[in-house]
Protein backbone atom coordinates (compact mmCIF):
# COMPACT_ATOMS: atom_id res chain seq x y z
CA UNK A 1 0.00 0.00 0.00
CA UNK A 2 3.22 2.22 0.15
CA UNK A 3 2.26 3.78 -3.52
CA UNK A 4 -0.76 5.11 -2.04
CA UNK A 5 0.54 6.57 0.86
CA UNK A 6 2.99 8.05 -2.15
CA UNK A 7 0.03 9.44 -3.99
CA UNK A 8 -2.39 11.29 -0.43
CA UNK A 9 1.76 13.01 0.34
CA UNK A 10 1.87 14.42 -3.43
CA UNK A 11 -1.86 15.35 -2.95
CA UNK A 12 -1.49 16.88 0.10
CA UNK A 13 2.23 18.84 -1.16
CA UNK A 14 0.14 19.97 -4.07
CA UNK A 15 -2.65 21.50 -1.81
CA UNK A 16 0.28 22.97 0.52
CA UNK A 17 1.76 24.40 -2.77
CA UNK A 18 -1.16 25.68 -5.13
CA UNK A 19 0.26 29.10 -5.20
CA UNK A 20 3.38 28.50 -5.71
CA UNK A 21 4.90 27.58 -9.12
CA UNK A 22 4.88 23.56 -9.13
CA UNK A 23 4.09 21.33 -11.27
CA UNK A 24 3.97 17.37 -11.79
CA UNK A 25 7.86 17.43 -11.82
CA UNK A 26 7.86 19.02 -8.60
CA UNK A 27 5.56 16.85 -6.84
CA UNK A 28 7.30 13.53 -8.39
CA UNK A 29 10.43 14.58 -6.83
CA UNK A 30 8.55 15.44 -3.59
CA UNK A 31 7.66 11.71 -2.89
CA UNK A 32 11.13 10.26 -4.32
CA UNK A 33 9.24 8.80 -8.09
CA UNK A 34 10.33 9.44 -11.51
CA UNK A 35 8.25 12.22 -13.12
CA UNK A 36 7.59 9.58 -15.68
CA UNK A 37 5.93 7.06 -13.04
CA UNK A 38 3.69 9.66 -11.09
CA UNK A 39 2.43 11.15 -13.98
CA UNK A 40 1.19 7.58 -15.34
CA UNK A 41 -0.16 6.74 -11.94
CA UNK A 42 -1.81 9.82 -10.62
CA UNK A 43 -3.67 10.17 -13.64
CA UNK A 44 -4.83 6.41 -14.49
CA UNK A 45 -6.36 6.78 -10.70
CA UNK A 46 -7.36 10.88 -10.32
CA UNK A 47 -8.93 10.35 -14.03
CA UNK A 48 -6.88 13.77 -14.39
CA UNK A 49 -3.24 14.26 -15.14
CA UNK A 50 -1.38 16.21 -11.70
CA UNK A 51 -1.31 19.48 -13.15
CA UNK A 52 -4.81 19.46 -14.18
CA UNK A 53 -5.87 19.05 -10.55
CA UNK A 54 -3.01 21.86 -9.82
CA UNK A 55 -4.87 24.20 -12.27
CA UNK A 56 -8.48 23.12 -10.98
CA UNK A 57 -7.71 23.46 -7.54
CA UNK A 58 -6.38 26.87 -8.38
CA UNK A 59 -9.16 27.87 -10.56
CA UNK A 60 -11.97 26.88 -7.97
CA UNK A 61 -10.11 28.64 -5.08
CA UNK A 62 -10.30 31.85 -7.36
CA UNK A 63 -14.10 31.68 -7.71
CA UNK A 64 -14.51 31.53 -4.33
CA UNK A 65 -12.08 34.33 -3.71
CA UNK A 66 -13.38 36.71 -6.57
CA UNK A 67 -16.85 35.76 -5.19
CA UNK A 68 -16.65 36.79 -1.31
CA UNK A 69 -14.14 39.29 -1.28
CA UNK A 70 -13.15 42.78 -3.06
CA UNK A 71 -10.11 41.21 -4.72
CA UNK A 72 -9.32 42.24 -8.31
CA UNK A 73 -9.38 40.07 -11.31
CA UNK A 74 -5.65 41.21 -12.42
CA UNK A 75 -4.90 40.71 -8.43
CA UNK A 76 -6.21 37.01 -9.10
CA UNK A 77 -4.96 35.99 -11.94
CA UNK A 78 -1.04 36.85 -10.09
CA UNK A 79 -2.00 35.20 -7.60
CA UNK A 80 -3.21 31.82 -9.23
CA UNK A 81 -0.16 31.51 -11.18
CA UNK A 82 -1.63 33.65 -14.79
CA UNK A 83 0.95 36.08 -16.13
CA UNK A 84 -2.30 38.09 -17.93
CA UNK A 85 -5.67 39.10 -16.72
CA UNK A 86 -6.42 37.67 -20.57
CA UNK A 87 -5.36 34.24 -20.19
CA UNK A 88 -6.75 34.29 -16.61
CA UNK A 89 -10.38 35.23 -17.94
CA UNK A 90 -10.06 32.60 -20.36
CA UNK A 91 -9.21 29.85 -17.95
CA UNK A 92 -11.41 30.70 -15.58
CA UNK A 93 -14.48 31.00 -18.15
CA UNK A 94 -13.75 27.83 -19.85
CA UNK A 95 -13.87 26.17 -16.00
CA UNK A 96 -16.79 27.74 -14.20
CA UNK A 97 -18.68 28.78 -17.77
CA UNK A 98 -18.67 32.43 -16.51
CA UNK A 99 -15.89 35.11 -16.50
CA UNK A 100 -14.23 36.11 -13.70
CA UNK A 101 -16.16 39.72 -13.68
CA UNK A 102 -19.25 37.47 -13.18
CA UNK A 103 -18.68 35.57 -10.45
CA UNK A 104 -18.54 38.67 -8.07
CA UNK A 105 -22.34 39.08 -9.02
CA UNK A 106 -24.84 37.93 -6.13
CA UNK A 107 -26.45 34.34 -7.92
CA UNK A 108 -24.01 33.46 -10.33
CA UNK A 109 -22.99 29.74 -10.35
CA UNK A 110 -19.80 28.69 -9.90
CA UNK A 111 -17.99 25.48 -10.45
CA UNK A 112 -16.70 23.91 -6.97
CA UNK A 113 -13.46 21.45 -7.22
CA UNK A 114 -12.57 19.80 -4.06
CA UNK A 115 -9.12 18.47 -2.63
CA UNK A 116 -8.99 15.18 -3.29
CA UNK A 117 -8.45 12.54 -0.91
CA UNK A 118 -7.69 8.79 -1.42
CA UNK A 119 -9.35 6.12 0.70
CA UNK A 120 -9.29 2.46 1.28
CA UNK A 121 -12.52 0.85 0.63
CA UNK A 122 -13.27 -2.78 0.19
CA UNK A 123 -12.31 -4.48 -2.57
CA UNK A 124 -12.03 -7.69 -4.22
CA UNK A 125 -15.23 -10.11 -4.54
CA UNK A 126 -15.00 -10.11 -8.01
CA UNK A 127 -12.74 -12.21 -10.66
CA UNK A 128 -9.28 -10.45 -11.94
CA UNK A 129 -8.71 -12.53 -14.90
CA UNK A 130 -4.64 -11.89 -15.63
CA UNK A 131 -1.59 -14.37 -15.95
CA UNK A 132 1.97 -14.45 -14.88
CA UNK A 133 4.76 -14.61 -17.70
CA UNK A 134 8.29 -15.10 -17.69
CA UNK A 135 10.19 -13.52 -21.10
CA UNK A 136 13.84 -13.87 -21.90
CA UNK A 137 15.41 -11.10 -23.93
CA UNK A 138 13.38 -10.05 -27.14
CA UNK A 139 14.20 -7.93 -30.26
CA UNK A 140 12.03 -5.85 -32.24
CA UNK A 141 11.94 -4.05 -35.17
CA UNK A 142 9.81 -1.01 -34.88
CA UNK A 143 9.18 2.93 -35.42
CA UNK A 144 9.94 4.77 -32.78
CA UNK A 145 8.77 8.57 -31.42
CA UNK A 146 9.52 10.30 -27.82
CA UNK A 147 6.21 11.99 -26.57
CA UNK A 148 6.19 13.90 -23.48
CA UNK A 149 5.69 12.91 -20.51
CA UNK A 150 2.55 14.77 -20.08
CA UNK A 151 1.08 13.41 -23.10
CA UNK A 152 0.16 10.26 -21.13
CA UNK A 153 -3.27 9.73 -20.35
CA UNK A 154 -4.03 13.53 -20.66
CA UNK A 155 -7.52 13.98 -21.73
CA UNK A 156 -8.10 15.14 -24.95
CA UNK A 157 -4.60 13.93 -25.91
CA UNK A 158 -4.71 11.67 -29.47
CA UNK A 159 -1.05 11.90 -29.88
CA UNK A 160 -0.41 7.70 -30.07
CA UNK A 161 -3.30 6.85 -32.10
CA UNK A 162 -2.14 9.59 -34.22
CA UNK A 163 1.38 7.77 -34.45
CA UNK A 164 -0.46 4.93 -35.30
CA UNK A 165 -2.76 6.24 -37.95
CA UNK A 166 0.35 7.99 -39.52
CA UNK A 167 2.58 4.94 -40.15
CA UNK A 168 -0.30 3.27 -41.05
CA UNK A 169 -1.34 5.56 -44.10
CA UNK A 170 2.33 5.87 -45.08
CA UNK A 171 2.32 1.78 -45.11
CA UNK A 172 5.38 1.24 -42.86
CA UNK A 173 3.45 -1.20 -40.46
CA UNK A 174 2.68 -2.68 -43.46
CA UNK A 175 6.76 -3.23 -43.78
CA UNK A 176 7.03 -4.62 -40.59
CA UNK A 177 3.60 -6.92 -40.53
CA UNK A 178 5.53 -8.44 -44.11
CA UNK A 179 8.53 -9.47 -42.27
CA UNK A 180 6.73 -12.38 -40.52
CA UNK A 181 4.74 -15.07 -41.62
CA UNK A 182 1.26 -15.40 -42.36
CA UNK A 183 -0.82 -16.00 -39.01
CA UNK A 184 2.15 -14.18 -36.93
CA UNK A 185 1.80 -10.65 -38.18
CA UNK A 186 1.25 -9.56 -34.43
CA UNK A 187 1.79 -5.86 -33.89
CA UNK A 188 3.56 -4.42 -30.41
CA UNK A 189 3.00 -1.23 -28.81
CA UNK A 190 6.37 -0.52 -27.02
CA UNK A 191 6.70 2.10 -24.34
CA UNK A 192 10.18 3.00 -23.09
CA UNK A 193 10.76 3.14 -19.15
CA UNK A 194 11.44 6.19 -17.75
CA UNK A 195 15.12 7.86 -17.97
CA UNK A 196 16.03 9.70 -15.13
CA UNK A 197 16.06 13.82 -16.32
CA UNK A 198 14.03 12.83 -19.49
CA UNK A 199 10.88 14.75 -19.66
CA UNK A 200 9.83 12.54 -22.88
CA UNK A 201 9.27 8.79 -23.55
CA UNK A 202 9.56 6.73 -26.49
CA UNK A 203 6.29 4.79 -28.19
CA UNK A 204 7.24 2.49 -30.66
CA UNK A 205 5.25 0.25 -33.67
CA UNK A 206 6.98 -3.16 -34.36
CA UNK A 207 6.93 -6.62 -34.64
CA UNK A 208 8.87 -9.20 -33.24
CA UNK A 209 12.58 -10.52 -34.02
CA UNK A 210 12.45 -14.08 -33.68
CA UNK A 211 13.50 -17.41 -35.54
CA UNK A 212 10.27 -16.61 -37.81
CA UNK A 213 11.14 -13.45 -39.16
CA UNK A 214 12.06 -12.99 -42.22
CA UNK A 215 16.24 -11.98 -42.89
CA UNK A 216 16.46 -8.45 -43.36
CA UNK A 217 19.20 -5.44 -43.52
CA UNK A 218 19.22 -3.24 -40.33
CA UNK A 219 21.36 -0.47 -42.01
CA UNK A 220 18.99 0.00 -44.88
CA UNK A 221 15.89 -0.30 -42.26
CA UNK A 222 17.36 2.05 -40.16
CA UNK A 223 17.90 4.67 -43.14
CA UNK A 224 13.92 4.38 -43.82
CA UNK A 225 13.39 4.98 -39.97
CA UNK A 226 13.04 1.62 -38.28
CA UNK A 227 15.19 0.37 -35.33
CA UNK A 228 15.80 -2.20 -33.64
CA UNK A 229 14.04 -2.36 -29.46
CA UNK A 230 15.29 -4.88 -27.10
CA UNK A 231 13.83 -5.75 -23.90
CA UNK A 232 16.23 -7.63 -21.29
CA UNK A 233 14.96 -10.99 -19.49
CA UNK A 234 11.23 -9.82 -17.14
CA UNK A 235 8.49 -11.15 -15.47
CA UNK A 236 4.82 -9.36 -16.60
CA UNK A 237 1.67 -9.58 -15.23
CA UNK A 238 -0.39 -9.66 -18.75
CA UNK A 239 -4.15 -8.28 -19.07
CA UNK A 240 -6.49 -9.26 -21.56
CA UNK A 241 -8.10 -6.08 -23.04
CA UNK A 242 -11.60 -6.54 -24.33
CA UNK A 243 -13.25 -3.53 -26.53
CA UNK A 244 -13.44 -1.51 -29.54
CA UNK A 245 -10.63 1.03 -28.62
CA UNK A 246 -8.45 1.93 -26.52
CA UNK A 247 -10.64 2.93 -23.59
CA UNK A 248 -10.38 -0.98 -22.42
CA UNK A 249 -6.15 -0.02 -22.31
CA UNK A 250 -6.73 2.33 -19.42
CA UNK A 251 -9.08 0.18 -17.51
CA UNK A 252 -6.68 -2.65 -17.21
CA UNK A 253 -4.20 0.03 -16.01
CA UNK A 254 -6.41 0.97 -13.43
CA UNK A 255 -7.45 -3.08 -12.21
CA UNK A 256 -3.16 -3.18 -12.36
CA UNK A 257 -3.37 -0.27 -9.80
CA UNK A 258 -6.40 -0.93 -7.75
CA UNK A 259 -6.64 -4.19 -7.27
CA UNK A 260 -3.51 -6.18 -8.79
CA UNK A 261 -0.68 -4.39 -6.99
CA UNK A 262 -2.06 -4.15 -3.50
CA UNK A 263 -3.01 -7.66 -3.65
CA UNK A 264 -0.74 -9.69 -4.88
CA UNK A 265 2.49 -8.08 -3.61
CA UNK A 266 4.01 -6.93 -6.54
CA UNK A 267 5.40 -3.80 -7.85
CA UNK A 268 5.71 -2.26 -11.32
CA UNK A 269 9.35 -2.45 -12.78
CA UNK A 270 11.18 -0.09 -14.61
CA UNK A 271 11.02 -1.94 -17.99
CA UNK A 272 9.39 -1.63 -21.17
CA UNK A 273 5.57 -2.44 -21.47
CA UNK A 274 4.43 -3.08 -24.54
CA UNK A 275 0.59 -3.91 -25.93
CA UNK A 276 0.04 -6.75 -28.39
CA UNK A 277 -2.54 -6.27 -31.25
CA UNK A 278 -2.77 -9.86 -32.59
CA UNK A 279 -3.39 -10.87 -36.52
CA UNK A 280 -5.33 -13.81 -34.82
CA UNK A 281 -6.53 -13.05 -31.65
CA UNK A 282 -10.07 -14.22 -29.95
CA UNK A 283 -13.32 -12.42 -30.51
CA UNK A 284 -13.77 -8.84 -29.37
CA UNK A 285 -10.08 -8.97 -28.15
CA UNK A 286 -8.53 -5.50 -28.39
CA UNK A 287 -5.07 -6.30 -27.40
CA UNK A 288 -3.11 -7.93 -24.45
CA UNK A 289 -0.96 -5.63 -22.43
CA UNK A 290 2.24 -6.66 -20.95
CA UNK A 291 3.47 -4.84 -17.83
CA UNK A 292 6.89 -5.52 -16.30
CA UNK A 293 6.48 -6.61 -12.52
CA UNK A 294 9.13 -7.56 -9.54
CA UNK A 295 7.93 -8.88 -6.29
CA UNK A 296 7.94 -6.00 -3.00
Amino acid sequence: MAWIEMLQQAINYMEDHLLDEINYEDVADMIYMSSYEFHRTFSIMAGMTANAYIRNRRLSLAGVELMETDVKVIDAALKYGYDTPESFTKAFTRFHGVSPKYAKKQGTKLCLFNPLKIKISMEGGKSMDYRMEVKEEQRFICLARAFSNESINEEGNHEIPDFWDECHKANLVEVLRQLRPEGKKDLYGLCSPNQEGKTTFEYGIGVIVDDETKVFNQSEMELKGYRIWTTLKQQYVVFECFGENGDCISEAWIQFFKEFLPQMGYEASDHTDYEIYFENGKIGLFCELWIPVKKC
